[in-house]
């Protein structure tokens, strides 16, 4: 967990679910700057050790970490997933006081999150989505950006709670636009990470040292985000940097639904997705997504 400070905000009844890579720490976040925090896990075992480590509580189902709560943050692994934990008798909405406010930052479809808020809407609840970018060094260092979908005065609400764990929280529209900018996010990360794995193979069957090219090229047109922090990775064929294959994977295929249902033609975005397919036919599931390099 990084060292970093938080602003000064009123402590607020919180609940968290879903531990995994970037739950757990935005859930620590949330804890760290002062809100009292239950979270509920799938395996309860996380769940035990986060309360351990945060002095928080954890609950068995999400309808009792939600109870109480005047905020309920998520953080799942799809659209499957995030029904599971809101839906039905032990779901968080079952457990959420009218006024309540859902902020969902899993990457899912921008139909279940029209779904969920029109679900919240009939029982006087609020939902935000609110998926992230950033990855596993994002979360753990508090620097997230989060994109979000829904009415103003909830997102107002819950966006200064949300600043313990991001540097940026951005309402981009009504309900599924959070989700729609995630996806505009990954289709332009897609393109751009094969094409520095392709000319980072092209430099090394150059016989050029590609750690000084890239130390030179990154200083003009040719930089982002991606060289400077996975040139050298790439270089050095390192790939256990966080957000893993599968999970862009599913990122696309959501993408690439969208794009059937508005028309959109993501030829190079389609190229890479099967890019992608192979690296996972390599046994590159959990390789994070730079690893692009490998199939060259």
């Amino acid at each position: 967990m990084s060292t970093r400070s938080y602003d000064p905000v009123p402590s607020r009844r919180v609940a968290f679910l879903g531990l995994g890579v970037m739950g757990h720490p935005m859930a620590g976040h949330l804890a760290r700057a002062g809100h009292q925090v239950t979270v509920y896990n799938r395996t309860v075992a996380k769940a035990e050790a986060w309360a351990k480590e945060y002095g928080g509580a954890f609950a068995a189902t999400p309808a009792e970490a939600a109870k109480g709560a005047e905020f309920v943050f998520c953080c799942v692994g799809n659209d499957d997933d995030l029904r599971s934990v809101v839906l039905g008798d032990s779901g968080a909405f079952a457990g959420m006081a009218a006024g309540a406010v859902f902020v969902d930052h899993t990457t899912a479809s921008a139909a279940v999150a029209r779904e969920l808020q029109a679900v919240a809407a009939a029982r006087g609840l609020h939902f935000i989505d609110a998926p992230v970018s950033g990855g596993q060094a994002g979360a753990v260092n508090g620097a997230l950006t989060v994109m979000c979908g829904g009415e103003t005065a909830p997102f107002e609400a819950a966006r200064p709670l949300a600043l313990a764990f991001a540097k940026a929280v951005t309402l981009l529209g009504g309900p599924g636009s959070g989700q729609l900018a995630k996806m505009v996010n990954q289709i332009c990360i897609a393109g751009l990470v094969q094409g520095l794995a392709e000319a980072v193979r092209f430099g090394q069957n150059a016989g050029l040292d590609m750690a000084q090219v890239l130390d030179v090229i990154g200083k003009g047109a040719a930089q982002s985000w991606q060289m400077d922090n996975r040139g050298k990775t790439m270089v050095e064929g390192k790939f256990d940097f966080g957000f893993a294959v599968d999970w862009m994977r599913k990122d696309l295929g959501l993408v690439l639904d969208e794009a059937r249902r508005n028309g959109s033609r993501l030829p190079v975005t389609a190229l890479v997705d099967q890019f992608y397919a192979d690296v996972q036919a390599q046994g590159g599931n959990r390789w994070d997504t730079s690893s692009l390099i490998k199939r060259l």
